[in-house]
């Protein structure tokens, strides 16, 4: 009876060292926790590493620990701890949802769980703010630098002169420490103030009193009579009444809505740049912050006017040496620090104008001869300079046709209203400077967008005129229309502006639009998602305060110059011998629209499975239609972005685009099903209509005579298909006997195979008995072998017996004779001397016997034992 069998269980293997043992970290790597709690007694400042030792972030993460432990280990003491081995404390008293986990203590506060990227600048930089949580401010200049940073800043004032620790001091300290419990970032800095005058700077008078400093709002005080002065009371308040003009995303790179929740609040512009944060000046960051603080400067708060006459001072264009009195040679009629509403266009090749003037300075004048009141100025109004531009149009005959290096001035009469004038100032640029311009791409380059003269769009490049900056044309003539500072308070596109360090987020640049192959990891895009749009900034352009200002100004006006950036996928390799054409972004335009053939384009993307299996259908579409005529491509919705009039929600879905007539392009129905006839079918149909105007005669002909070459090209095509349709029979049939002839051999095979298998189990049977036998034999041989040695051994013993024997019987036949001449001579002296002593010759007899029968006896014993052995 079968049963289940029993689960056998391993025991886990003994964990090993996670650090090197020479490493200045601590590795209990048995979880010994309460070791740990032990050694942080001893010390200030603890770094303890929560690990698994399987965990491929925790492995990642190893390095950077050890990086940030060489560097501080004098000061910190790191300890890593295995939370993950089974009989370890830390397992049982920790329950961890990811690994790794960092955790620092200050004496006893703590924990303090570090949440930020594990990377050895950002923890290290944690670790110092966790060591040397407030700034102490003795002086003015440290007050200023103090202030001046981007991030929120609380500053609490303590005499240390009566006592080393002053009433509130403990209090005041662990609330940073609160801070950087709650905040990981850290975006909140605390500091004391340890001088009495200094503390007078920002009104604090008595000790013990904390002060916020904002820089747009109104700076605040610690309530003490509404809140109870205490550590989390501090933390609190400060974290509420902070003021966030910019703000670090840092994701974490897994499943997360951070940057959701971030883009739903509104458009947003996320600014990436490479970001180290043990430095000490950050330049780029500080350009970056005074645009913040302009931008959101609504009251013009007294903080914000030297970073403003700052920026002024370096917001003159680069190349105002190219034409030194350009701006003497203006007439008074041409002020355009007086006139709100002022713009550049930038005349087209055909203009008659642009034989001798290409760049135009148009301004709404409402009052001509008048010039505009300095307290009630118009606001700028994007119509108005619609129809300023065609009445300019219409008003050309008034510049006259010479060639010359000045600014020619007119005033002219609206087209569509006759109360209002015009003033259109033009002048003529260098056409080398102006491709230079554009070549260069400079921080003034030019929108990519023009607009016709009813305001729409067109995609037909130098057709119109479009709108440029002036500071690219004209020097010294600043934007007056559109002002960035307090520009989040006076349009209803508000920006959320975010930072990224382009050394760790890269990958998001990239997909928004930056360029893989860029050695300058600077980026910056805008992003709406309730519009479903974003804009790049040109990575030609290097990011500076002015380039951002005018990116801001552009996507805040009410007809945005901006062009929506649609994402290409990179990836694409063309191939000329594919069958069906890879279209992407950048190609959509040339491969549906400037080409002569008849297109029918596939939306498909990577994960429908649907859109995969009708890729034969459109291979073979594409073997029949006539590559001369007919275009088959497609185009992945996921990885290439399309204008909007050409995106589609529903996958797959076929356009087709007829020669000739590509805005009238057609929907396959969604009712049909896909196949090649219905395919067919419908691209003859769509690609033989009329167009809208009455067709002649001869575009009747011209019609007939391409369907003719159509159905003769089908009906070639058929008879390919046909022949090889009876080619493939042809190979079928052989294929089939040649199948059933494998089959027969593999039967014979089969049966040879069986028949070898019992010859060799009867020959591995009889292998056996006879292994058996022999082995049977050669015990039997070695039983005798042992019975010959010793039949041997005993013969040779019986020899030395008999030779001993041998020996004996000579020795006693000669003692016998030795016996018996004693006998014949003891006789012979009887009888010589008769009444000699006769009892002296019997004991002399008797002695002798005794002797010579000891001497038998030695020698009989002597021959027993040899016989034993």
């Amino acid at each position: 009876m079968c049963g289940r069998a029993k689960d056998v269980t391993m025991p886990a293997k003994l964990p090993v060292n996670f650090f090197s043992t020479r490493s200045p970290v601590i590795d209990l790597f048995r979880g010994q926790l309460d070791y740990a709690d032990h050694l942080r007694q001893d010390s200030e400042i603890v770094l303890y590493f929560f690990y698994a030792p399987w965990c491929g972030q925790s492995i990642a993460a190893r390095e950077e620990i050890e990086h940030v432990a060489s560097r501080l280990s004098d000061q910190v003491l790191f300890v890593a701890v295995n939370c993950w081995w089974n009989q370890g404390k830390c397992r049982k008293q920790k329950h961890f949802f990811y690994f790794p986990v960092i955790h620092l203590y200050h004496r006893s506060f703590g924990p303090i769980e570090y949440k930020g990227p594990m990377s050895a600048v950002y923890i290290e930089k944690f670790v110092r703010r966790v060591m040397t949580p407030l700034l102490y401010i003795s002086s003015r200049s440290k007050l200023l630098d103090f202030l001046s940073n981007y991030e929120p800043g609380v500053l609490g004032y303590f005499e240390f002169n009566a006592s080393p620790q002053p009433p509130g001091y403990l209090t005041f300290f662990t609330s940073a420490l609160h801070s950087l419990k709650k905040d990981y970032l850290g975006t909140i800095r605390f500091g004391v103030i340890t001088d009495k005058h200094v503390a007078e700077e920002i009104s604090l008078v008595h000790s013990g009193s904390v002060y916020l400093h904002r820089r747009v709002n109104t700076s605040l005080i610690y309530p003490n009579d509404i809140m109870n002065y205490t550590a989390e009371n501090i933390c609190k308040w400060a974290l509420e009444n902070r003021e966030t003009l910019i703000r670090w995303l840092r994701p974490h790179g897994g499943k997360s809505l951070l940057l959701n929740n971030e883009l739903k609040k509104g458009p947003a512009l996320l600014i990436f740049i490479p970001y180290n944060p043990l430095a000490e000046i950050h330049p780029l960051l500080d350009e970056i912050t005074k645009v913040a603080l302009e931008y959101h400067n609504c009251n013009k708060s007294q903080a914000a006017e030297p970073d403003l006459r700052h920026l002024g001072d370096t917001d003159s264009p680069a190349f105002d040496s190219s034409v030194p009195d350009a701006h003497m040679k203006l007439p008074e009629t041409f002020s355009i620090t007086k006139y709100p509403c002022c713009n550049t266009v930038v005349l087209p090749q055909w203009h008659s104008i642009s034989r001798t003037h290409n760049v135009c300075e148009l301004c709404i004048n409402q009052t001509l001869g008048v010039k505009p009141n300095k307290v009630h100025v118009p606001h700028c109004n994007f119509l108005e300079i619609e129809a300023a531009l065609d009445s300019f149009y219409l008003q050309e005959h008034t510049f006259f046709q010479v060639i010359s290096n000045t600014i020619e001035c007119s005033n002219f009469l609206s087209f569509y209203s006759p109360f209002s004038y015009y003033t259109a100032c033009c002048r003529t640029v260098n056409r080398h400077f102006l491709s230079f311009i554009s070549s260069e791409k400079t921080i003034f380059q030019t929108p990519k967008v023009a607009f016709s003269s009813h305001g729409k769009k067109d995609n037909t490049q130098h057709s119109i005129p479009h709108i440029e900056d002036r500071n690219c044309f004209i020097p010294n003539l600043h934007i007056s229309g559109i002002n960035i500072t307090g520009l989040s308070c006076r349009t209803n596109k508000t920006l959320n502006l975010y930072l990224l360090d382009s050394n760790l987020f890269w990958i998001y640049a990239e997909r928004l639009g930056a360029s893989r192959s860029t050695h300058r990891k600077e980026f910056a895009a805008i992003v709406d998602l309730k519009e479903e749009v974003h804009y790049v900034l040109d990575q030609n352009q290097s990011l500076v305060g002015s380039a951002l200002e005018n990116f801001i100004k552009n996507f805040s006006i009410l007809y945005s110059p901006l062009k929506r950036h649609l994402v290409d996928d990179p990836s694409v390799h063309f191939h000329e011998q594919r069958v069906i054409t890879e279209v992407t972004t950048n190609t959509f335009h040339d491969t549906v629209f400037l080409s002569e053939k008849n297109v029918l384009l596939l939306y498909y993307a990577q994960w429908c499975g649907f859109c995969a299996s009708l890729n034969h259908v459109f291979i073979q579409l594409a073997r029949l239609l006539p590559p001369d005529n007919f275009t088959v491509a497609r185009i992945d919705t996921t990885r290439n972005d399309l204008p909007w009039e050409f995106m589609t929600d529903h996958l797959p879905t076929i356009l087709f685009f007829p020669h000739q007539r590509k805005e009238q392009s057609v929907k396959f129905p969604e009712d049909f099903s896909v196949n090649l006839p219905n395919l067919l079918k419908f691209i003859l149909h769509h690609s033989s209509l009329s167009s809208s105007e009455p067709c002649t005669k001869e575009c009747l002909h011209k019609e007939t005579v391409l369907q003719q070459g159509h159905i003769s090209h089908l009906e070639r095509e058929i008879q390919k298909l046909r022949s090889e349709i009876s080619a493939l029979h042809q190979a079928h049939d052989q294929l089939e006997a040649q199948l059933s002839e494998a089959r027969r051999e593999e039967h014979r095979l089969q049966q040879q195979k069986h028949t070898l298998e019992k010859k060799h189990k009867n020959l591995q049977l009889h292998s056996e008995q006879l292994q058996a036998t022999y082995d049977q034999k050669n015990q039997e041989l070695l039983e005798m072998a042992e019975k010959l040695q010793e039949l041997a051994d005993a013969s040779e013993n019986l020899l030395k017996e008999n030779t001993l024997l041998r020996v004996l019987v000579a020795s006693r036949e000669g003692k016998l004779q030795s016996k018996d001449e004693i006998k014949e001579s003891l006789q012979s002296e009887q009888t010589l001397s008769e009444d000699s002593d006769v009892s002296v010759s019997t004991a002399t007899a008797t002695l002798e016997e005794k002797r010579i029968d000891n001497i038998d006896t030695v020698e009989t014993e002597h021959n027993s034992g040899n016989r034993t052995e």
